[in-house]
């Protein structure tokens, strides 16, 4: 394969094409503080920081394997293959790991567990440099396997609490959810294993420099459209402050009566329980357990209040013969995303909205 390769100049080209996109992405996210793309959002500085020593150890990785194109002896290029094999299992694999943690939000996880994991794959290349052969190569992709497939398992657990996190803490949640980003760095993933089991295959090598400049880009948009959802230490300290009175009160409906839906509060983009259970006097931990306890999430609970606001709007605009479209209110009516709005009043009334808003003008 390296031989067809040293003669593929187009390859050669691609390859350190994808090379410096990776490292001046690294260098983007390392060298500057806001968004270039998405100006409004602050984004999570360990996950870009994280993103930065990923795409940077990517570009470096790929430095390493360049001398193989040039190389004409079969013992080098061997050992410059297997020595690449073993940076990736101590940098980009683990690193790629980190980075889909460090997108999980409700709590810091810790990294040890991950260089754990990678220290056999570590060692198991360690040997095949050693004794420069690809002997052991098999028992490693087996490992590499099970071990995928065990942190596949874990991560649909880990977005399964932070999904209800999500939905026990903001209202909105654009720019928030990333089980997207899972599944394309899972079939990103899995690409990466076909490839390095079916290498001799030339076409395939075009399909992974394709993937890689695919997974740059995305990575890079993927930082600079997360918003950060960490609470500041004064905030936590502030809300943990609360009455006597507030702490062992069990009923909150007057209170959400009297500062969220008299005062609209509601309609706020992207307010969070935080804010909310701030205005009413009382802490996150105390408001999250009563809505718990009615059997909603507080997601849930502001979605339908600003549905009904919806709903209230449009009856108003066709008994005035006012002509407004749906996309106008739902913004009136608190909701950011309009897909946000159609997914909720689906929901709610099991129509979508142009179902409703005909049945509407029939009634």
């Amino acid at each position: 394969m390296y031989d067809q390769i040293r003669e593929d100049t187009l390859f050669i080209i691609l390859y350190s094409v994808v090379t410096a996109m990776a490292m001046m992405a690294s260098c983007y996210l390392l060298s500057r503080r806001g968004n270039a793309f998405a100006t409004d959002i602050k984004t999570p500085a360990h996950l870009r920081r994280w993103t930065a020593v990923f795409l940077a150890a990517f570009a470096l990785n790929h430095v390493w394997y360049m001398p193989i194109f040039f190389l004409s002896s079969s013992e080098d290029i061997r050992l410059c293959d297997l020595v690449g094999g073993l940076l990736d299992s101590m940098t980009i694999f683990p690193l790629a790991i980190i980075v889909l943690l460090a997108m999980l939000q409700d709590r810091r996880r810790p990294i040890w567990p991950v260089a754990v994991m990678f220290v056999p794959l570590a060692v198991g290349n360690a040997l095949c440099v050693a004794t420069l052969s690809y002997d052991f190569l098999p028992v490693l992709y087996l490992y590499l396997l099970m071990m995928g497939m065990g942190i596949i398992i874990y991560m649909v657990r880990a977005l399964r609490q932070y999904g209800r996190w999500l939905r026990d803490n903001y209202a909105d949640l654009e720019h928030k959810e990333v089980w997207q980003s899972f599944v394309v760095l899972a079939i990103v993933l899995l690409v990466f294993v076909v490839y390095a089991l079916t290498n001799e295959n030339q076409i395939f090598i075009y399909v992974m420099l394709a993937v890689s400049a695919v997974l740059i880009c995305y990575l890079l948009w993927r930082v600079e459209t997360l918003s950060d959802l960490s609470f500041s230490q004064s905030s936590i300290n502030e809300e943990a402050v609360t009455t006597q009175e507030q702490t062992t009160h069990n009923d909150y409906g007057p209170f959400l009566q009297k500062y969220c839906i008299d005062t609209q509060l509601y309609l706020q983009h992207d307010l969070t329980l935080l804010q909310l259970s701030k205005a009413i006097g009382t802490n996150r931990f105390y408001l999250s357990q009563y809505f718990s306890s009615q059997g909603t999430t507080y997601n849930a609970y502001i979605n339908n209040l600003r549905v009904d606001h919806f709903v209230s709007l449009y009856r108003e605009a066709l008994a005035s013969q006012r002509y407004i479209t749906a996309q106008q209110l739902a913004q009136e009516s608190g909701f950011r995303s309009y897909s946000t709005f159609c997914r909720v009043i689906k929901v709610k009334t099991g129509k979508s909205v142009t179902a409703w808003m005909k049945d509407c003008v029939r009634a």
